[in-house]
């Protein structure tokens, strides 16, 4: 007997359906508001080839839960902040699974961008490089 393997898109589409999404003007109206901090969960190596959310903290996305339980000796203080979260990645889809991962730890306010940091540029949000 064979077992299916749920897909990505099958994933994302669940934590989509379990998530707020914003969209990237709603994202822009909310980037530099006191008690809002935007979370790139990237990798390095993407940060540095196409630039950053001037302000936004980076937690990768292998770090992201061990950052935010404060019972973990990764964890970070912004993560204690009681702000609400923006998450985002390259296109969306590893945020949105990230914002479903710390819902379910308990974790809150967070939300992610539709289309992730690619729709950002597109819109024209403001872009940092390494050495701004």
């Amino acid at each position: 007997m064979t077992s299916r393997i749920m897909g990505v898109a099958e994933l994302v589409a669940q934590a989509e359906r379990e998530i707020e999404t914003l969209s990237v003007d709603q994202a822009l109206a909310l980037h530099g508001r006191d008690g809002v901090t935007f979370v790139d969960i990237r990798d390095v190596r993407e940060l540095a080839r196409e630039g950053r959310i001037p302000g936004a903290v980076h937690a990768p996305r292998g770090m992201l839960e061990f950052w935010v339980d404060p019972a973990s000796p990764y964890h970070r203080e912004v993560f204690a902040s009681g702000d609400r979260f923006v998450l985002f990645c390259a296109l969306g889809q590893r945020s949105a699974l990230a914002v479903q991962q710390l819902q379910r730890m308990g974790f809150g306010p967070v939300c992610h961008i539709g289309g992730g940091f690619s729709a950002w540029r597109e819109a024209r949000g403001p872009v940092a490089r390494d050495g701004d």
